[in-house]
């Protein structure tokens, strides 16, 4: 899959941005159109071939570096891969981004995805869609979080959630993905990840919504806010930590990670409704935009 990095910003450099260098690439952008363009064309019969270990190994080095401040050893340690990284000034908010994509789009760009990281202030929290299409208008939410929360970070998956062989694509239960490499190098600098995915609800799923800590089976105050905050809001909520809730994400591989590391993980499956147009996405992304904003000022 393919991972882009993006970090939201101001037009004016903070202080501490003078002490990191800056991509060399810089374009200005329309953010939501570059990352709904770059989704749109997903499809399940797509070729899809997860990166090796080496290959991982290399990406995990350069998105290292680029959260800890150097793009130029970002630049230089990525490049081999075939990605680059583009300073992004979106044209709507003025804000900027790092972005880390592949270069060029061929059969090899599907395994990286995109990730998104805010360039004008430390990196504060994490949203991740790995199921891009497949779990319908994850993607637009996903924009739509990163573009109204201030220093926070995105990251997509590059493929279909059932492109390739068998499970491959399916990067939230497998840790051979640029997906996985992402996250765990957020997770290992303590930043909280909220994981977006969608579902049809149905007899045995009544909900607009379920959340959970994924494979850790506690809660915490940021999941019964928001749980709370759903439900004053008139979602149905599912809570994995007070019931037995369908699509709890206890086999996610990015949420066992987060237990392992002590980081804040949320896994978050919404209905339709909830993440499309309408009251009830529009209650969703406010309530997901205060538990990010939280997690921003902590």
């Amino acid at each position: 899959m393919v991972l882009i990095l993006a970090l939201a910003g101001c037009n004016t450099p903070s202080p501490d941005e003078t002490e990191h260098t800056i991509p060399q690439a810089r374009e200005l952008v329309d953010l939501r159109s570059r990352i709904l363009t770059y989704t749109a064309d997903f499809a399940p019969d797509d070729p899809y071939t997860p990166p090796g270990d080496d290959e991982r190994e290399q990406l995990a080095r350069g998105v290292g570096a680029l959260l800890d401040g150097d793009a130029a050893e970002a630049e230089e340690t990525l490049a081999p891969l075939g990605l680059g990284v583009t300073r992004l000034t979106d044209t709507d908010s003025g804000r900027r981004y790092d972005e880390i994509a592949a270069v060029r789009k061929n059969g090899e760009a599907a395994r990286w995805g995109r990730l998104y990281l805010t360039a004008d202030s430390g990196v504060r929290w994490n949203v991740q869609i790995p199921h891009p299409v497949s779990d319908r208008d994850t993607e637009t939410l996903g924009v739509r979080l990163l573009e109204n929360t201030p220093s926070g970070s995105l990251v997509v998956a590059g493929a279909h959630r059932r492109a390739g062989r068998k499970d491959a694509a399916d990067v939230a239960h497998r840790e051979d993905s640029a997906f996985h490499t992402i996250v765990v190098e957020l997770q290992k600098r303590g930043v909280p990840g909220l994981q977006l995915h969608g579902f049809t609800e149905g007899s045995d799923r009544p909900y607009e919504a379920i959340v959970s800590g994924g494979s850790a089976q506690s809660t915490s105050g940021e999941a019964t806010a928001l749980a709370d905050r759903l439900e004053a809001d008139g979602l149905r909520v599912c809570r994995g930590w007070q019931a037995r809730c369908p699509l709890e994400g206890t086999t996610n591989v990015q949420g066992k990670s987060a237990e392992s590391r002590h980081a804040t993980f949320l896994h978050v499956e919404l209905a339709a409704d909830a993440r499309a147009d309408g009251r009830d996405a529009d209650e969703t992304a406010d309530a997901l935009g205060e538990l990010l904003t939280t997690w921003s000022t902590d």
